[in-house]
């Protein structure tokens, strides 16, 4: 029987492919359906048939809009490649080597952010933590011992000299942060605790700009919770210890995708920056 609804769809196939730029979906259906009804004892192989196609539908449902996940990998990668790596052996010979970065950055997970395409750092220049809001928790050896870590291996061992908190516009985390209502029910798992690691922010704009619109609190916000995070920096032992002995220069900023501006400023909690580009 399988044989037979082989050979059968084979000789439908070349007919199909002849009639392939007139025929619609619904006429192709309509096609099959009359040939199974003419055909009864193909039925049950047709049935098999068809959830093996309904199942690979459902599978490359995620790519249906052309989209191929492993072949932008790839090129990506490609394109690294062959313009980075193989262009700059000494630079990747000496990474090979061991990493020596300037810089520790905090920044947030947004797609939009990318610190390594904002300020165009170089591979082996930058010791990059990002998250929700680029938001830098107080010391905890177990509640965040993840970002504890991150900055622990930055001082101690890679000797970093400067680190820069960077927020920025439509902050989806901040957005997130200001929107927790008062009584403080939240509404998922992770999202909420952790953006209320910056809630003395949220209150500063709450009480200080009380005529502004959301948006406009938000983006105030996000500058106030750069500022709580430089503040949380320095309740890491060693974080302050360094800045005392000035082996280590602490910094906020606050990148505006929408204006194309980037705003940087020093351990003052002055939201006035030292420097606008």
């Amino acid at each position: 029987m399988a044989s037979s609804f082989k050979n059968c769809m084979l000789c439908c196939s070349s007919k199909v492919t002849e009639d392939m730029a007139e025929e619609s979906y619904e006429e192709a259906i309509a096609g099959l359906t009359k040939l199974l009804s003419e055909k009864a004892n193909l039925q049950e192989a047709a049935a098999v048939r068809i959830r093996q196609i309904t199942a690979e539908l459902a599978g490359s449902t995620a790519e249906s809009d052309g989209f191929d996940a492993v072949d932008r990998i790839k090129t990506g990668f490609t394109h690294f490649k062959k313009s980075k790596f193989e262009t700059n052996p000494d630079l990747f010979g000496q990474l090979a080597k061991g990493q020596s970065p300037k810089f520790l950055v905090f920044a947030c997970s947004d797609s939009r952010v990318c610190p390594s395409h904002i300020l165009n750092f170089q591979p082996g220049e930058a010791f990059v933590v990002r998250n929700i809001a680029s938001m830098v928790p107080p010391f905890d050896t177990t509640k965040y011992s993840g970002t504890g870590a991150a900055i622990e291996y930055a001082i101690l061992h890679l000797k970093v000299e400067n680190i820069v908190v960077i927020g920025h516009s439509c902050c989806g985390g901040i957005k997130g942060l200001m929107s927790i209502p008062t009584d403080g029910t939240l509404s998922s798992e992770f999202i909420e605790n952790w953006v209320k690691i910056c809630t003395p922010a949220k209150a500063k704009v709450q009480l200080g700009f009380t005529d502004l619109s959301f948006e406009d609190k938000c983006t105030n916000c996000e500058k106030e919770a750069v500022n709580v995070s430089l503040g949380n920096l320095l309740t890491y032992p060693f974080v302050r210890e360094a800045v005392i002995n000035k082996q280590l220069f602490i910094r906020g900023a606050h990148y505006n995708f929408v204006s194309g501006d980037f705003e940087l400023w020093n351990l003052d909690f002055n939201i006035s920056p030292s420097l606008v580009v």
